[in-house]
């Protein structure tokens, strides 16, 4: 599986992409938003083994794909995806995480939503996708305003995030908003 952008190549992992994974999920800076246990070295493992699966699942109903540098470095600048699970035939949830080092730069969230977004409801045939954020994350709410995404809600929050004041908050676009959105005057 492969998604193509104008920077980067959106591809599923493969085991070249392990230390840099392991690397970033490291990072203090990336534990910002995460729970205790999501930060572990056995969590992280676990999460390249599913992202494996998902890969060869068929028919196929989640990608959760590397992000690669494709202009020169090949570098992983972290990974994104859509995932079906859990969801109706016709919705997703879009996620994104960027390593540490990447965050804010150069509209990298964008380019990768936007490709993400037309995948899932040129490619896929979606007609709803959802995302859910942790409600002091500015960047993600900036980046689903941009995409037409709008706050549907908040659910029930863990611990760890009711502790420091933080609540769920979940997000949705629609087919409908997103042709609105994207039709050239």
């Amino acid at each position: 599986m492969e998604i193509v952008t104008k920077r980067f190549l959106l591809r599923d992992f493969t085991q070249e992409d392990a230390p840099s994974f392991f690397a970033y999920h490291a990072d203090p800076r990336y534990a910002e938003f995460c729970a205790p246990e999501e930060v572990e070295l056995s969590h992280t493992r676990e999460l390249l083994h599913l992202f494996s699966e998902w890969a060869i699942e068929r028919p196929r109903r989640n990608y959760q794909l590397a992000i690669i540098d494709r202009r020169n470095s090949q570098e992983l600048v972290g990974c994104a995806g859509l995932r079906c699970e859990g969801y109706g035939p016709d919705q997703a949830e879009l996620g994104i995480e960027l390593a540490p080092q990447f965050w804010g730069r150069y509209a990298y969230a964008i380019e990768v939503a936007s490709a993400l977004v037309e995948f899932g409801f040129r490619d896929l045939g979606l007609n709803e996708i959802r995302g859910i954020s942790v409600s002091a994350n500015s960047r993600v709410a900036r980046l689903a305003h941009r995409y037409g995404f709008i706050a549907i809600g908040t659910r029930p929050s863990p611990d760890w995030m009711c502790a420091r004041g933080w609540s769920q908050i979940e997000w949705q676009l629609t087919r409908e908003a997103w042709k609105l959105l994207t039709q050239t005057p």
